[in-house]
């Protein structure tokens, strides 16, 4: 130990885990953390796994395809044992190989992929009963601002949110009112313009259902811009929600996704086929987790 003060010695870590096998770190890829539910559901990923004696190397793709390449190339020839990631849409080849490769694979928010492991929300049944749950508000011009659901951006949770908002508002005869973002990445920006279009073009507008918060963060901006009062006049409510809607000014109604339950669960997955013998590998498990509504001034 005299020797090991002396000399400033620390054991190689890289060595000692390719002789174990195994190097107990997992890489985790999420279009971004600030503002979005992602960050609920890093942090308890982080957690869990730390529990279980791994660590978490996190990466930011902004949800750009050539980006989220980059990291997994990188990762794949890395020290990681197991990668979960709500990924792009754009890589599924790839991310297929590197599960084919033997490390353990998990997705997040986004089942791309019906052949690897998932834990989403019932995103049809979230936007279909917050469509019903403002009917009954007396809400008869309900507009939806989603994210891409149609062509080379479109993302499944955007796609079965629109599914269930059309055909809750076709089984109450009201009018389709629906905006979408360019491209993939969610930004207030995107959002605003959206908002203010439906506003423009819709004077009898009483409600509006967002596909993720900072969406619905925009409208509550945009709405007081304009003088209109939430709730009396526009209801608001998000798709997505998860903890920052408690926090604002006017507290957000949202369905909210059990982000801590996702990422519990993806940290458990992962490692138990990290963990697993070579010959007895856990089968495709497929979870869908219920959104619960939190009711609050925004509507």
């Amino acid at each position: 130990m005299a020797a090991v003060e002396e000399l400033d010695y620390h054991p190689d870590i890289i060595a000692r885990s390719l002789r174990k096998g195994k190097r107990h770190t997992i890489g985790v890829i999420v279009p971004n953390v600030h503002l979005t539910v992602f960050d609920d559901i890093a942090q308890s990923i982080d957690t869990e796994a730390r529990n279980a004696g791994y660590s978490i190397l996190f990466c930011h793709t902004n949800d750009d395809p050539k980006i989220e390449r980059e990291y997994l190339d990188r990762l794949r020839y890395g020290f990681i044992d197991g990668l979960i990631i709500a990924s792009t849409g754009r890589n599924n080849s790839v991310i297929r190989d590197i599960h084919n490769q033997g490390l353990a694979v998990v997705q997040i928010i986004r089942r791309q992929d019906e052949t690897l492991p998932s834990i989403v929300s019932d995103y049809e049944g979230g936007s279909y009963n917050a469509v019903y749950y403002l009917h009954a508000k007396g809400c008869r011009n309900i507009a939806l601002v989603n994210g891409p659901s149609m062509g080379r951006y479109a993302l499944r949770p955007y796609k079965t949110r629109y599914e269930g908002y059309k055909r809750a508002v076709s089984e109450l005869n009201l009018p389709e009112i629906c905006e979408f973002t360019d491209g993939i990445i969610n930004s207030y920006e995107s959002g605003r313009q959206c908002i203010e279009r439906i506003i423009d073009n819709n004077p009898g507008l009483d409600a509006i259902m967002t596909a993720v918060d900072i969406h619905g963060m925009a409208a509550l901006r945009a709405l007081r811009k304009r003088g209109i009062r939430v709730p009396e006049q526009v209801r608001i409510v998000s798709l997505t929600g998860y903890s920052v809607g408690n926090l604002l000014e006017k507290s957000l109604t949202s369905f909210e996704l059990p982000a801590v339950e996702i990422g519990v669960n993806a940290a458990r997955m992962v490692i138990e086929e990290i963990e697993s013998p070579a010959g007895n590998k856990p089968g495709i498990k497929h979870l869908t987790l219920a959104a619960t509504l939190s009711e609050r001034e925004s509507s």
